[in-house]
C-alpha cells in the first residue's frame, strides 16, 4: 500500500468512533472532533499535573479569577473583590446565577472547600494559605480571606492556568482529600464531561453547559472574560501516530490537531484548508527530572555532571524541528523573553560540551554504575525526540541507562512512585511545562526544593525555598530580578531539574473553525462554518 492511501485509510479508520458517537446528538448539531497532545488519563484537576488534564479542567471546571493574554487576572466566577485591613482583608463576592452541572448553585462554602482542596496540592496555593489566618464564607456568595500579612498576589494564585488549576467543585466533591481522585466530573465550566461516552485511551467527550452564565462584558482573552460556547460537542480522539493525525486532518476527518509533529508542517502548511499557527506566545519549557531520592541522582555532584553535558540546541532540534524560530537557548530555570529571565551562571549551558570530559566528572563524583530506569512515552513525539538525545548523552557520559518505554499515561503513573527502581519507582524523566507557568516561582513547580512535599523528583534545598519565599516579599520587580539570579545560580549548584529549551508548540487545524482564542487549547469564543 502506497504511504498516500495508506494515511487516507488510517485516517477514516480514527474518524469512525467519534463519528459513530455523535449519531445520538440530532441534525445538525455543532461538534467538534479533536486530537489531544495525548490521552486523558487522569480527570481530576487538582491531583495531576499533565497538561491534556489541566485542558479538560477549564472545560468542566471553572475558576474564581481568569488570566487574560497580558497574564494579568481578571474576575471570573466572582463579581469582585474589596481589600481591607491594609491588604489583611478581602472579600469575594460570587457572580449572581452560577451552578454546577448537577442544577445545585454554587455557593462560597463549595470554593471556600475547593480553595483548601487545591492549595493542598499546589504550591502557589499552598504559599497563599500559609499567609491565611482564616478563610470561611460568611453567606452563600462572599468568601472572607484574613490574612497574616499583605498577600497582593491572591487573584493571581486563584486564577492561575497551569497544572493543578485552581478548580472550583460542589463541597461534597471538594472534601475529598487531595491524595484521592475525583472521578465524578461536575463542576459550572462551559461545558459537561459524558463520563457514559469516554473511552480510555481512545475517547473524551464533552457537551455545552446549557445552564453556563458567562461574564456579561469583555472579550475572550487567555482563561478570562466571557466564556460563550458556540459548540454543542467536543470529541476529544486520541492519536498517538502523527501521520494518521495530520491524514484524519487533511481529510477533514477531525478539525483540530493540538499538536502537530515539526516533520508534519510542511505538508500541513501547503494545505490550503488549514491553518498552522503558535497560539501560546510564552511557549513551554523542557526539563529531565531526576529522582533525589534514589541512586544515582541523590548525588548532587552527578546532577551537575549531567547538567554540564546536555547539549540545549540538539533536544531542541530534536523537538520542535531545524527552524531556529521555534525554539530558544540557552534557556535556564525561568522562561525566555519573561521578566525575571537572566543570564546568571548560564554558561554552564552555553559553553562547548566536553562528553569525554563529563565522563571523567561523572567517575570522581562517586557514580557506582547504578541503573537509570529512564522512563520514556512513545506516545507523545516531542517527548520521545528529546528522551532519545538524553538516553545517548547519558550513555556517552557512562551512565548506565535502561531505557524503558511506556505510554505517557504509565509515565504520569509511575512518576508518583517513590519505591527504588527496581521496585516499581523511576530515576529519571523529560517533561514539559508552560512558559507562563515557568515565568515566576510562584508557579514554578519545577523549581521547587521542598523535599518529599514536592513535585515528583522531590529535591530538598532549604536555601532554594528561602530564596523562593524572598521573591513573594520582594517590595517591586527589581528586587524579584535579583532574587530570581540568586534563585537560578542556586539551581544550577544543586540541580534541582534540568532546563533542556524552551520551544513553541505549533497547532493545526481546519479553516471552518473561527475566532480560536490563543492560549492553550481552549473550546469557547470559537465557532465552526459548514
Amino acid at each position: 500500500m502506497r504511504r498516500r492511501q495508506f494515511l487516507g485509510a488510517a485516517g477514516a479508520a480514527l474518524a469512525t468512533p467519534g463519528l459513530a458517537a455523535a449519531q445520538g446528538t440530532g441534525a445538525g448539531a455543532r461538534v467538534l472532533r479533536f486530537i489531544p497532545q495525548a490521552d486523558l488519563s487522569t480527570l481530576d484537576p487538582h491531583w495531576n499535573t499533565a497538561y491534556v488534564t489541566r485542558n479538560h479542567g477549564f472545560m468542566v471546571f471553572d475558576t474564581l479569577y481568569g488570566t487574560d493574554a497580558d497574564y494579568q487576572p481578571q474576575p471570573q466566577m466572582v463579581q469582585g473583590h474589596t481589600v481591607e485591613e491594609d491588604g489583611r482583608r478581602w472579600t469575594l463576592t460570587l457572580r449572581e446565577g452560577l451552578r454546577w452541572h448537577d442544577g445545585e448553585p454554587v455557593l462560597a462554602r463549595d470554593c471556600v472547600a475547593s480553595i483548601r482542596r487545591w492549595a493542598s496540592r499546589d504550591g502557589f496555593g499552598a504559599t497563599l494559605m500559609a499567609a491565611t489566618d482564616e478563610l470561611s464564607a460568611p453567606d452563600d456568595r462572599r468568601i472572607l480571606f484574613r490574612l497574616k500579612k499583605p498577600f497582593p498576589m491572591l487573584p493571581n494564585a486563584l486564577g492561575k492556568f497551569g497544572v493543578f488549576m485552581p478548580a472550583m467543585m460542589p463541597e461534597r466533591l471538594a472534601r475529598t482529600p487531595g491524595t484521592t481522585q475525583v472521578t465524578e466530573m461536575v463542576g459550572s465550566g462551559p461545558y459537561r464531561f459524558l463520563a457514559g461516552e469516554r473511552v480510555p485511551g481512545a475517547r473524551a467527550v464533552y457537551a455545552r453547559n446549557e445552564r453556563y452564565v458567562p461574564r456579561p462584558e469583555g472579550t475572550p482573552r487567555g482563561t478570562a472574560g466571557p466564556k460563550i460556547v458556540n459548540l454543542d460537542r467536543v470529541e476529544w480522539l486520541t492519536t498517538p501516530d502523527p501521520a494518521t493525525a495530520a491524514a484524519a486532518l487533511q481529510a477533514g476527518e477531525v478539525d483540530w490537531w493540538d499538536f502537530a509533529t515539526p516533520d508534519l508542517l510542511p505538508l500541513l502548511r501547503r494545505n490550503r484548508n488549514l491553518t498552522v499557527a503558535v497560539l501560546d506566545r510564552a511557549g513551554y519549557g523542557a526539563s529531565f527530572r531526576m529522582n533525589h531520592l534514589q541512586p544515582p541522582f541523590d548525588n548532587p555532584l552527578v546532577r551537575r555532571v549531567v547538567l554540564g553535558a546536555v547539549d540545549q540546541k540538539d533536544l531542541m532540534i530534536a523537538c520542535a524541528g531545524d527552524d531556529p524560530a521555534m525554539w530558544r537557548v540557552p534557556a535556564g530555570v525561568f522562561t525566555p523573553g519573561t521578566p525575571l529571565a537572566n543570564d546568571i551562571a548560564l554558561d554552564v549551558l552555553s559553553r562547548p560540551r566536553d562528553l569525554e570530559r563529563s565522563k571523567r566528572e561523572l567517575a570522581a563524583a562517586g557514580y557506582k554504575g547504578e541503573k537509570v530506569a529512564f522512563i520514556v512515552p512513545t506516545d507523545l513525539p516531542h517527548l520521545n525526540a528529546m528522551s532519545e538525545v538524553m538516553a545517548d548523552t547519558m550513555k556517552k557520559i557512562g551512565l548506565n541507562v535502561d531505557y524503558q518505554a511506556t505510554d505517557w499515561g504509565s509515565v504520569l503513573t509511575r512518576r508518583a512512585s517513590k519505591a527504588a527502581p527496581d521496585a516499581g519507582g523511576w530515576s529519571a524523566f523529560v517533561t514539559f511545562s508552560a512558559g507562563a507557568d515557568n515565568a515566576t516561582p510562584a508557579a514554578n513547580t519545577q523549581l521547587r526544593a521542598n523535599g518529599q512535599a514536592g513535585w515528583f523528583g522531590w529535591p530538598e534545598d532549604p536555601e532554594l525555598e528561602t530564596l523562593r519565599d524572598e521573591w513573594f516579599d520582594a517590595p517591586d520587580l527589581q528586587v524579584q530580578k535579583t532574587v530570581a539570579g540568586r534563585m537560578q545560580r542556586r539551581a544550577f549548584e544543586t540541580v534541582p531539574f534540568i532546563p533542556l529549551g524552551q520551544y513553541f508548540q505549533a497547532t493545526a487545524y481546519r479553516n471552518t473553525l473561527r475566532d480560536v482564542v490563543p492560549n492553550f487549547a481552549t473550546f469557547w469564543g470559537l465557532s465552526k462554518t459548514g
